[in-house]
């Protein structure tokens, strides 16, 4: 998680709206996954936190911070028209994790 092109702590995150790649922690609900999410700060449609990107009013989907693990920056467009390049997603982040979130999952 501390290379400085994959996967960096949330603490580094930009908080300026930016979209960014994160990985959400699994839970009881499911594994971990990737999402594009960006900061929102409060507004009529809800609270400040971070907000999936494609939430929209009537339908946010916000996450807490210890949903989240880590982040990285979206992957630049493929400009040279390159079919090989792969511009999939990337894996969640799948390091040792000391929190547990919201309970065991027994």
């Amino acid at each position: 998680m501390d290379e400085p092109t994959g996967w960096r702590h949330m603490k580094s995150a930009p908080m300026d709206g930016s979209r960014i790649l994160v990985t959400v922690r699994s839970s009881e609900q499911g594994g971990a996954e990737v999402d594009v999410v960006y900061w929102a700060r409060a507004d009529q449609f809800g609270i400040e936190g971070w907000r999936a990107a494609d939430s929209h009013p009537g339908n946010i989907i916000g996450y807490a911070d210890p949903e989240l693990k880590c982040w990285m920056p979206l992957p630049k467009a493929n400009t040279a028209g390159d079919s090989a390049v792969s511009s999939g997603m990337p894996e969640p982040w799948q390091g040792e994790d000391a929190e547990e979130l919201f309970g065991s999952g027994i």
